[in-house]
Parts: C-alpha cells; structure tokens; sequence
C-alpha cells in the first residue's frame, strides 16, 4: 500500500493555513466595521476593506467549514453603539452583494437568469450613495422612528436627530399612503455643505471630517439633536422594507413613484433598462460623469424592477439575490505621508505637496498630492509621517484631505515652510501683507517659473503647440552646465532652430512637482535627449515642435495674451480683452480705467495688466515674438459671419454636450458677442449646462437670462428676437 501520510500533512497543513489567514482577515474586518460603523473613525480605505472581504469570502468558498454565523461575510454591517438605544427592524435591512468588473456583473445577471422562473429583465439602475443607511417607520403617515441600519436586525434608534434633516417629511401625504410603512434610505451630505462644514470645523480649531460619509455619520449619531439640525443633511429614499394597509407596488419603479407621491425624497438619477447591455451603459455614462450629482456616489447598484422576481429569487444570509452593488475603483485611499516637499508654479507660487508611498486610487498610482499652501498643511492637521486620507477627484491633482490621526505613534513631525526658492536660491517672501501665498520673486530668472511659463504657453488654452509638452519645456530651459538653456525668457521661444535644439540633454522632472526623477541603479538624476535620437539625428518630437512653432504665429490674439501668463487672465477675460481692444499693443497703451470698463475685468485685474506691461523684459518678449511673425492683432475674418451679436455680453458655464466652452465662446465672438468671465447685471445671457454651480444662482439672483443648449443654438442660426429664455427655471439636466 502507498504511503500517503505526506500528503495528508500537506491537506492539513493547507487547511491550517486557511484557518490562520481566515481568523487574521476576520480580526481585520470587525476592528475596521467597529471603527467605520461605531467611532465613525475608519483607518483603512474601502478599497482595502473591500479586497480583505473578498478574499475571505474565497478562503470559505475553498474551505465551506469556515463559513460561520460568526464570520463577516454572514454579518451586516457593524456592531452596536451603547450611545443610543437599540430597536428592532421591522424588516432585516440586508447588504449587498459587489461587483467590480465587467464579468462580476455578467455573472450576477446569468446566475439571475438561472434561478429566477421567468426572465428576469427588466433591470432598475441607481446611484449608490456614499452615506449612512436608515430606515425610517411611519404609522398611519406618521413618522415614529428612524434607526441606522446597525447589524442589520438591530439598529440605532436616532428618531430625534433624523426629525432635523429637512427633506425628510414629518408626515406622508398623498393618496393611499399605507397604515405602516418602513422606508429605507441613505442619509448624506452634500459635497458642497460638506466643505463648509469642515471650514467651519477647522476655523473652531478641531479635526476635520475625512470624507462627507463620515461627515454625514458624525452629524446623525450627535446626542444634541440640535447640533445635527446645523448641518445641511439630506436623505434619498431606495427602497421599502415593510408595507401595510394599502395596495403595493408591483415593481421598483412604481415603488419610487409612489414614495415620491408620498412627499418622501426619492432620486430622480435612475434608469429602467432592458438587458446587461444597457445596464453597462449606465455604469459608464456615470463612471464619466461621477461628480455630475451633489453627493458622492461610489457605485451604480442594479435591481431587477419586477417586486414578483425579487420576492422569488430571495436572499442569502446577508444579500438579497436581485439587486447587485457595481463598485467604482475609489477615489479615496489611505497611505504614508513619507514627506512634504514643496513646487513652484509660473507666478512664482510657493506650494506644499506631499511625498507619500505609491497608492494606487482612481486607476492610476500616486506618489504625490498637493496640500496648497502652508496655511492649509496647518488647517489639515498634517504631520510628515501621517498616515492620510487621499482623493483623486476625476481628473483633478491629487489632493490629501486630512490625517488620521488615531493612528499616529509619536515618530510624526511637522513641515516646516523653506525660507528659499529650492531651484534659484532667492528668498521667498509674500508680495503683500495677508497674502495666503508664498512666492519666489526671482520672476525672471527662476528656472523653475520659467519651465512652468514655457509649458503654460504652449498648452491647448494658449498657443496649442503639439509636441511641446512639459519633457519638453524641461529640456528647454533648464541649466545643465557646459550646456546652457536655448530659451532664457520667452521671448527666445519663437527663435528655435534645428540645431540649437539637437545638442540639448535633459533632467527628466515630475510633472506635478517639478521635481528631478533618478535612475533606480545610480541614485542620479535622469538624463534624456529629448530632441535627437541615438545616432544625433532630429527626433520627431523636435520636428513636430518646430513645424507647430510656425503654425502657432497665426493664432489669435486672445491665445497670444493667454500665452503671456499675465495673472489673472485665462481664456475669458483674454477673449474679452481682444474683442475691446484691436491689437496687443491697444492693450498695452490703455489705461486702467479704460481696461476696468471691459467686462469681467475689474480693476484689480486692470492693475494687473498695466503693471505686466510696465517691465522692460515683459515688453522685449512681445517686441521679439512680433519679430518672429507672431501675429499681434487680429484682422476682420473674410468670411465674417452676420454679427447678429453684436452688444450682448454672454457668460458661459457648467458641462455643455454639443460645445466644449472654447467652441461657445468661438460662437458667440464670431457673431460679434463678448464672453465674460463672471455674472453681472452687465450680462445678458447666461448660457449654463450641467452643474452651472454659483453662476446660475448669480443669475437667478441678477434675473439675468438663462439658456440651455438647444435655446442657444437657435439663438446662433435665428439671432435674439427667436428665443424667449427662462429666467427662473433650472437649466436642463
């Protein structure tokens, strides 16, 4: 007979080691739902909670004995607070099941088509809300208590805190409204109140919030109700636990329109789709447009909308079958803040970032964050050493919202603010006394300020140079003794040639900071040569750049005045600037007050301009680019368009759909409009999109009006008289 005892050590050597790592993970889980559920205080981000819950949930699908009542897989939720009382659901309030790809969605709609006794389409999508889960009981319309979801039997009773939440109704209303109903719900913050809660925290001197889920937490679980009432809650209803006393709904939809009718808050961001298809176009569309709604979502969750197949498809210990939670890669993680460095900006602005160790958050992996200026490292309580709490915004830089402080050990230290520029020496200083920023004043001759300049110019809101990125404009100005930079000032810019670029070497940089990158093997900075390949012939990124060069003199003079990186003017206020003013040189000659008259600038800006073009090296820049066959004013177009325009100022804001903002303000100057950067009782139309955001209120408030984009095209093809714009209305989502 074979020995088989070796391989009977290793099956229980194996189950051994799946025992330890469960116990390991579960330990892990329930420190990190006591910390998140209970002390509102999580240490770890949701996307590490989120890997330890799947691979727990492996180690028991290859062992099933490890699948206790006790695991945290089978539970909801966290434990229980001794600060409030403890009541029980009516209903359980269950979890749901994640998806993270595309696969683990296909599998959860085949497994749905598998055990449901009829096709289980059609599917509600919805937003999943980054809040506090509650369920609210209301007998005959009456609310009588409101309850956190808790372990998912049992809650925390926080009736007289969720009272303050003002879109949350005393009493139901409407027709049919049932003898007993138990709504369930998220309980948020908006992002906006969000950040004004946490200023108002730091200006009192305390620790602000991580995140608005734990903003949102905090302010519902306070033991003074009317400290909750100061804070701008909101709730949106998702869903129905029990129900009685009228006819019920019969599908998830009618269950929402219904609720609506009641005068409970239900979201208007949902979707019934027909098939797996549209339910990844859905996610898709929201996966792009994540900070489109006023919360914070982290997900789309799927349901099936017909109540009959959720009532047959049923749940597991902890999920109900029908409904699935599509989780977004996070947008905010937690890791070692390793440092605080600092960068300088092309006004020769002084900014904190911090050195972490690489995260990966939104897709992409991140070694560095901005903390903005040294007032804001001491708002945000930082220290070097910090465990932090990163966000990555859609495409904005990186930003570290707070520290978590429960897990320093006393090894942390704070930033201390250099007292000079680490490129050129000089020392910084605030231009003006109250000023929050510090500068480096060595405007000219800074290297630092000169590549951001030279990067700032060539991008898609001045010049749009092709092929003259930010390796690039490293390579073309930085000192690299023998080697000296070809471009010195921007006036050297447009007197490139082939050979004063192909011996150039380069230190590569880090774009966000500025920073040298080195070679892992050496420790040295890294070189390239960026404009010539290994044989010393032109590279094609320095022919593209030369041939974009050229093409860039032809361009109008409102991208010439956005190249100059005079402060304060951006896009808006150049394109005002140039339809005032014929040339640079009528810029330069006006006076303030002439300058102040134009629209959106102001005389602040005005200063600002007339002191840009006082400085000899400002006015040499311009002198040589128009030797170089810059284009300095702009001439009638031949073609012109009827300039049924003409007088109307327009301001243009929020996300459009058939224009980028570039292209509408393109339009309306071609008909001989002006395009303003902030709302006045100056302005004639506002043209808003999505998430207008201040503009629109300005507008509203001015009675300024209003239009959408279909509005706005007529206007373009039939001129003013055709349109009759809403002034009060919002603007078309």
């Amino acid at each position: 007979m074979a020995d088989l005892s070796g391989g009977i050590d290793q099956v229980a050597d194996g189950l051994s080691d799946r025992r330890k790592r469960h116990a390991e993970l579960s330990e892990l889980v329930e420190q990190a739902n006591w910390r998140y559920y209970v002390l509102d205080s999580p240490t770890v981000s949701d996307a590490q909670y989120d890997t330890w819950m799947r691979e727990l949930r492996e180690l028991e699908d290859e062992t099933p004995e490890l699948r206790t009542p006790d695991s945290p897989t089978q539970k909801v939720g966290g434990a229980i607070s001794t600060d409030f009382a403890a009541v029980e659901h009516l209903q359980r309030m269950e979890s749901l099941d994640n998806a993270f790809d595309a696969e683990d969605l296909a599998g959860w709609q085949a497994r749905t088509e598998r055990l449901a006794e009829a096709d289980p389409a059609p599917y509600l999508c919805e937003l999943k809300i980054d809040g506090l889960a509650i369920a609210i009981v209301y007998e005959k319309g009456r609310l009588v208590r409101a309850a956190t979801r808790g372990d998912g039997r049992t809650g925390e009773d926080v009736t007289p805190n969720v009272r303050t939440v003002r879109n949350v109704p005393e009493r139901l209303t409407g027709d049919d409204v049932p003898d007993l109903i138990e709504v369930r719900g998220e309980v948020f913050l908006p992002v906006e109140g969000f950040h004004r809660l946490n200023e108002q925290i730091m200006d009192a001197g305390r620790q602000p919030f991580a995140n608005p889920r734990n903003a949102a937490a905090g302010s519902l679980r306070q033991k003074d109700p009317r400290i909750t009432a100061q804070r701008p809650l909101q709730m949106i209803v998702h869903g129905v636990g029990k129900w009685e006393g009228a006819t019920p709904p019969r599908t998830q939809s009618e269950t929402y329109e219904r609720l609506r009718s009641f005068g409970l808050p239900v979201s208007d961001l949902y979707r019934v789709v027909g098939n797996l298809a549209e339910i990844q176009e859905f996610i898709g569309y929201y996966a792009e447009h994540r900070h489109d709604p006023a919360y914070e979502i982290d997900g789309v969750v799927v349901k099936i909308d017909r109540i009959e197949v959720q009532r047959q498809l049923g749940s597991t210990s902890k999920a109900p079958r029908w409904a699935i939670a599509y989780k977004y890669p996070p947008e905010e993680v937690t890791t070692e803040l390793r440092d605080i460095q600092v960068g300088i900006g092309r006004t020769g602005r002084v900014t904190p970032f911090g050195v972490m160790k690489p995260v990966v958050v939104a897709g992409s992996t991140v070694e560095r964050a901005t903390l903005h200026n040294a007032s804001e490292v001491v708002r945000k309580g930082v220290l070097i050493g910090d465990t932090v709490v990163l966000r990555k915004a859609g495409d904005v830089i990186p930003e570290i919202v707070g520290p978590v402080a429960d897990l320093r050990d006393g090894t942390e230290r704070a930033f201390v603010m250099p007292t000079h520029c680490p490129e050129c020496g000089t020392e910084l200083a605030y231009e003006r006394e109250g000023d929050a920023d510090l500068r480096c004043p060595n405007t000219r001759a800074c290297p630092a300020q000169l590549r951001e300049r030279i990067f700032f110019a060539a991008g898609r809101n001045a010049f749009d140079i092709e092929g003259l990125g930010y390796v690039a404009a490293t390579a073309l100005t930085q000192p690299l003794p023998p080697q000296e930079p070809p471009v010195r000032t921007e006036a050297d810019l447009f007197d490139l040639t082939m050979d004063r670029l192909l011996p150039i070497r380069s230190i590569v940089r880090d774009q966000d900071t500025g920073l040298p990158k080195t070679d892992p093997e050496t420790g040295e900075p890294k070189q390239v040569s960026f404009f010539a390949t290994i044989s010393g012939v032109p590279s094609k990124n320095a022919e593209k750049m030369l041939e974009q060069l050229e093409k860039a003199k032809s361009q109008p003079l409102w991208r010439v005045l956005v190249a100059l990186s005079i402060r304060h003017i951006g896009p808006p206020t150049a394109r005002a600037l140039a339809a005032e003013f014929p040339s640079l040189d009528a810029i330069a000659a006006a006076s303030e007050e002439e300058l102040a008259a134009v629209e959106g600038i102001g005389s602040r800006v005005a200063a600002t301009i007339v002191e840009w073009f006082s400085v000899d090296w400002h006015r040499e820049i311009i002198d040589r680019w128009r030797a170089a066959g810059v284009r300095m004013a702009d001439e009638p177009p031949t073609d012109q368009l009827p300039q049924t325009l003409t007088g109307l100022t327009f301001v243009v804001t929020g996300t459009l759909t058939a224009f980028t903002r570039d292209e509408a303000s393109a339009a309306i100057t071609s008909r001989g409009g002006k395009v303003a950067s902030s709302v006045s009782k100056k302005t004639n139309y506002l043209l808003a999109g999505e998430n207008a955001g201040s503009k629109y209120d300005k507008a509203t408030k001015l009675a300024v009006p209003i239009l959408d984009e279909p509005t706005f095209q007529t206007l373009l093809t039939e001129g003013p008289d055709a349109i009759t714009p809403p002034t009060s209305e919002e603007p078309t989502p």
